[in-house]
């Protein structure tokens, strides 16, 4: 299994928590029908994107990057010790294959200079906080945690009326202890670090882009969780906020980077989910590298 990656003068390090069977790939895409399914069964099982009884595996991870100024985690995964009651794979989670997969890339949270979420969903920032004598602290002790602004300000508003657990435990504690930045999307960071407004999963949901001049790089986030959204762009997930806008960005995305040599690095793609997007057909394919 490959977990670094070399792009331009990025190093890129793939710190998995979890790789595992998740929902039945007719309830994850309610666009999905069983003949698409049974024309794509075969390939899908062959790179282990879906299982023997039709239920997708995801991969649940971060990335590392380290550029020549900083060393940049995007997307937190999922946490330990979190009431997760509708997931029982992440719910109260006690292990140590997180900090064990960090220590092997050659990182201790101490290292980390930015922690940069491309939306607030459960699984892409719970190692933003750790427990400490029944507090939430933050993980990354001396990292600025990066949000777009888009992005916070609706799970603010959406928390001030109806509570959201991961805002409370992953979110607010690193606010409290003012380790956060709420940025337009023309933030950048140094001149390796742009943002790209990716919407439709969440409202301000955002890809990162990383290089020196050219798009080395690019994190997807949830802009796409399973390799048959590359082949259908328009085949969104259940858990998109708007599914046409989602479908809308997704092919938008793939067009821009199809044909390059720009890294795509997936949040949910089986290994090794880095890979670059080619031409299938009226769609694309993410092929691996």
């Amino acid at each position: 299994m490959n977990l670094t990656f070399k792009a331009g003068d990025l190093t890129i390090h793939r710190i998995i928590e979890q790789e595992t069977t998740f929902l039945p790939a007719l309830e994850m895409l309610p666009d999905l029908t069983p003949d698409v399914l049974a024309e794509n069964r075969a390939w899908m099982q062959a790179s282990n994107a879906l299982d023997g009884e039709d239920v997708l595996v995801l991969c649940f991870q971060s990335y590392v990057v380290k550029t020549p100024h900083h060393t940049i985690l995007v997307d937190s995964c999922i946490g330990n010790d979190k009431p997760r009651p509708t997931r029982p794979k992440w719910n109260m989670k006690t292990d140590d294959t997180y900090m064990r997969g960090l220590a092997a890339a050659g990182f201790s949270v101490a290292d980390i200079d930015y922690v940069m979420c491309t939306h607030l969903h459960v699984d892409h920032v719970g190692w933003n906080t750790r427990l400490a004598n029944g507090r939430w602290v933050p993980t990354f002790p001396k990292a600025r945690y990066v949000f777009g602004k888009t992005e916070f300000d609706y799970w603010m508003g959406v928390h001030a009326k109806t509570p959201v657990p991961v805002i409370e435990d992953s979110v607010l504690p690193i606010v409290e202890a003012r380790r956060f930045e709420a940025v337009a999307n023309d933030h950048q960071i140094g001149d390796h670090v742009r943002i790209l407004p990716t919407p439709g999963h969440t409202p301000g949901h955002s890809a990162f882009v990383l290089g020196r001049g050219r798009d080395d790089a690019v994190f997807s986030g949830d802009l796409m969780h399973s390799p048959i959204q590359t082949r259908y762009p328009e085949m969104s997930v259940k858990f998109d906020v708007d599914p046409a806008d989602a479908a809308k960005t997704r092919r938008s995305f793939l067009e821009r980077y199809c044909d390059t040599e720009t890294l795509c690095c997936t949040a949910h793609f089986p290994s090794p989910s880095v890979g670059k997007i080619r031409r299938w057909g009226d769609g694309f394919s993410c092929e691996a590298v």
